[in-house]
C-alpha cells in the first residue's frame, strides 16, 4: 500500500475506525461445507432455515450493539491553527483502569491534539456533554486518554486482540460524519500492518494494526473495534483512502497495545518504554541478507549499537550486522515488529535474543532499560523511537 494513501482521520476527512471483531460468530453453524455445490436431487437448506439463521445472526449483532453503544462517546475538539479555529470530531470509548479509580475515555491523540481541555467536549450516549478533567497523550501510539466526571456510566470491556483472526466478524462503532451511535459490520481482513505513514512527522512509531473492511469514515477515529463477544479488540485510527472516505480498508490499534498504553498513562502519566540501544535497518533486503549468509531477508538487522551510558545492547554484546531473528521466543518479522516488541516489554526484565551472526546462530540475553534514562538533549529524537 502506498504510504501516501494512508490518512489519519479527524473531523474533515482524515482518519477512521476499524473494528476487529475477534471471536467466532458462534451462534450459526454452517449448514453445508463451504465448497459444496448443490446438485440436482440434493436436499440443501430450506428457505425458512436460511431465513431463521439470518435472523438469529441479526439478533446476535443487535445484542452486541446494545451492549457496547452506551459506552461509546462522540468527541468535539477545537484548537487554534495559524490564527484560526479548527474543529476536530471523533469518537471514544469509556473504560476503567485496573488500578486507578475514575472514568476514562480512550480515543486517538490526533482527535484532541492541540486542544485545551475547556475546548474538548465529550458527548455521552445519553446526550450528556462534559469537559475532561485531565488528559494523557501519547503521540507514538496516537492514543489519548481523557478523564471525565464519573457518574457511574457503563464502561466497555477489554478483549484480547491476539485472539482475533483474519475472517472474524467485527463491528466498528462511532460517529462517522458526526452521526453518533453508528455501527457497521465487517471482517478482519489482515493483521500486523506496520510502517504506515499516518503523520507528516512520522511520530506514530508503535504500529501493529488490525485491518478491517468494516465501513469507517471521518469521525470514527478513536471509536472501538468490537468482537462478537462485545469486547473491545481495537481502537480505530486510520483508513486507506484516495478521497478521505471509506474504501474498504481501515486500521485499528490492537487492544492489547491500547490497554498497556492506557494503564501506563493513567498510572504514571507517561508510557514507560523499554530501550535496547540499536539503530535498525529499515531497508533490509535480499541482497544484504545474502551478503550476511541468510537465505532471505527476515528479522531485524542492526546497523549501529549505541554505547551511551553502557546501553543494554552494549552489555548484551550486540554488534552491527547482527540480525535479530527471535525476541524472547517470538519470531521477529521485520524492524518495525522488533520496535513494538522492545517498546512494549517490561523494563528491567531479561529477554533472550536469537541472533544470526557470522553465518551462525547465537543466543544472547539482554536486560531492557527505561528509554527515558538514555535520552539527552543532543540526541536526535528519532534515534530513540522504541529501539
Amino acid at each position: 500500500m502506498a504510504r501516501g494513501s494512508i490518512s489519519v482521520l479527524g473531523s474533515a476527512a482524515l482518519l477512521s475506525i476499524g473494528l476487529a471483531i475477534g471471536s467466532q460468530f458462534g451462534v450459526l453453524p454452517l449448514t453445508q461445507p463451504l465448497n459444496a455445490v448443490p446438485r440436482e436431487g440434493d436436499r440443501g437448506p430450506t428457505a425458512p432455515s436460511i431465513a431463521m439463521a439470518l435472523m438469529q445472526s441479526g439478533e446476535h449483532i443487535s445484542k452486541v450493539s446494545d451492549q457496547v453503544l452506551p459506552s461509546v462517546a462522540h468527541i468535539q475538539a477545537i484548537r487554534s491553527e495559524n490564527e484560526r479555529k479548527v474543529e476536530e470530531t471523533g469518537s471514544g470509548v469509556l473504560m476503567r483502569s485496573a488500578g486507578v479509580r475514575g472514568l476514562f475515555v480512550v480515543t486517538n491523540q490526533h482527535v484532541v491534539r492541540g486542544a485545551e481541555l475547556p475546548s474538548v467536549d465529550v458527548i455521552l450516549a445519553d446526550g450528556t456533554r462534559v469537559n475532561p478533567l485531565r488528559s494523557y497523550r501519547d503521540s507514538e501510539s496516537d492514543l489519548a486518554i481523557l478523564q471525565i466526571p464519573d457518574g457511574g456510566q457503563p464502561s466497555a470491556v477489554w478483549g484480547d486482540s491476539e485472539s482475533v483472526k483474519i475472517g472474524h466478524f467485527v463491528l466498528a462503532v462511532g460517529s462517522p460524519f458526526g452521526l453518533s451511535q453508528s455501527v457497521t459490520l465487517g471482517i478482519v481482513s489482515a493483521k500486523g500492518r506496520r510502517d504506515l505513514s499516518l503523520t507528516s512527522d512520522q511520530s506514530v512509531t508503535n504500529q501493529d494494526f488490525i485491518q478491517t473492511d468494516a465501513a469507517i469514515n471521518p469521525g470514527n477515529s478513536g471509536g472501538p473495534l468490537i468482537d462478537m463477544y462485545g469486547t473491545v479488540v481495537g481502537i480505530n485510527t486510520a483508513i486507506a483512502s484516495n478521497g478521505g472516505g471509506n474504501e474498504g480498508i481501515g486500521f485499528s490499534i490492537p487492544s492489547n497495545m491500547v490497554r498497556r498504553v492506557f494503564e501506563q498513562l493513567v498510572s504514571h502519566g507517561r508510557v514507560r518504554r523499554a530501550y535496547l540501544g540499536v539503530e535498525l535497518d529499515n531497508d533490509f533486503n535480499e541482497t544484504t541478507a545474502k551478503r550476511l549468509g541468510l537465505g532471505r531477508a527476515r528479522g531485524a538487522r542492526i546497523m549501529r549499537v549505541y554505547n551511551q551510558k553502557n546501553s543494554p545492547a552494549v552489555r548484551a554484546g550486540l554488534k552491527p550486522d547482527d540480525v535479530i531473528l527471535k525476541f524472547n521466543g517470538v519470531e521477529v518479522l521485520d524492524e518495525n515488529h522488533l520496535i513494538n516488541l522492545v517498546s512494549l516489554s517490561d523494563i528491567g526484565v531479561q529477554v533472550d535474543l536469537e541472533v544470526f551472526r557470522g553465518r551462525q546462530m547465537a543466543m544472547l540475553a539482554v536486560t531492557l532499560m527505561d528509554r527515558e534514562e538514555y535520552r539527552t538533549a543532543e540526541d536526535p529524537r528519532n534515534t530513540f523511537n522504541t529501539r
